[in-house]
């Protein structure tokens, strides 16, 4: 599992669109570019975030619960809408590569990951052994905004008799909003992303909503139980 997370600053109940600017195209369920995975990452999610008009986002791809305890729905109606919409071009920030993927991060903003304790490896093993939060992290000058990666095995989500591949084998868009989405939080927007990679077609779920004032956007996939 690769989940990429954007959360902003603390904001007004309907927070102003940031500096990221992306000409709006007409939502579809699905949305599919030729991009390879490693062209992927932050590039995509903020382009299926401007995807997607007001009237798309008031019925997520598959309705996402709305009991009071689980992610809801709230269409970005009036005041309130995608915070990527902002978005023209990613192309030419710079492109940072981790472990297995890459992201394209603002130009201004700062690598805050904290160095390696390599010391750490030497002292535990195996499930002692201490893993890090983040894949990689990045944040604005004032740290107002994040772009975070983190990389957990699967199975920590959801038990599976075999290595998952896909992030489908989590469930359906709706049901596996359930583990990548807070109890509670409003959910702005949903959709499911195919990307063409060297080895066919990777799902990918994207997430956006607000939770505990931070207006956060969320990019899933699984990859060799990752």
């Amino acid at each position: 599992m690769t989940p990429a997370v954007l959360p902003l600053a603390p904001s007004p109940p309907y927070p102003k669109p940031p500096r990221l600017c992306h000409k709006p195209t007409p939502a579809r369920p699905l949305y599919r570019c030729d991009a390879t995975r490693r062209d992927f990452a932050v590039y995509t999610a903020s382009a299926a975030a401007a995807a997607m008009s007001p009237a798309a986002a008031t019925a997520a791809d598959e309705g996402l619960p709305s009991a009071s305890q689980s992610p809801t729905l709230h269409p970005p109606n009036g005041g309130a809408t995608s915070l990527l919409v902002g978005i023209a071009n990613t192309r030419s920030w710079w492109q940072y590569y981790g472990s297995g993927f890459s992201i394209r991060v603002p130009p201004s903003f700062d690598d805050i990951l904290e160095p390696e304790d390599f010391s750490a490896a030497m002292t535990y093993y195996g499930d002692k052994a201490k893993v890090r939060a983040y894949a990689a992290r990045f944040a604005s000058p004032d740290r107002s905004e994040l772009v975070s990666v983190v990389i957990k095995p699967s199975n920590q989500l959801k038990i599976t008799f075999l290595e998952a591949k896909d992030i489908t084998e989590l469930g359906t868009l709706k049901e596996a909003s359930k583990l990548f989405v807070p109890g509670g939080a409003k959910i702005y927007s949903a959709r499911t992303i195919k990307v063409k990679d060297q080895e066919g077609i990777r799902t990918y779920y994207f997430y956006e909503f607000r939770f505990d004032r931070q207006h956060v956007a969320l990019m899933a996939t699984v990859d060799s139980g990752k």
